[in-house]
């Protein structure tokens, strides 16, 4: 679903917007902290509010992902 909810934004992108959001990068700070996250979780150790917390970064995640992917979609079909 996310997928498809995107479609509409992924229009709205020219050139250049579509290249700077191909070109996003995670603050180091957060990625960091992902990291953390990540490791709590692999040992089960995540408090509620960690775990609400990882969940919503790795949501984020998703959602930046995808409208990557949709951005250089874009990108390669204006090439054409």
């Amino acid at each position: 679903m996310l997928d498809s909810f995107l479609d509409p934004l992924s229009l709205c992108l020219d050139a250049e917007s579509a290249r700077r959001v191909v070109e996003l990068r995670i603050a180091e700070p957060v990625q960091e902290r992902v990291d953390t996250l990540a490791e709590l979780a692999n040992q089960g150790l995540l408090s509620d509010d960690e775990r609400a917390e990882y969940e919503a970064l790795i949501n984020a995640a998703d959602f930046i992902s995808i409208l990557k992917l949709k951005a250089r979609r874009h990108l390669a079909s204006n090439r054409e």
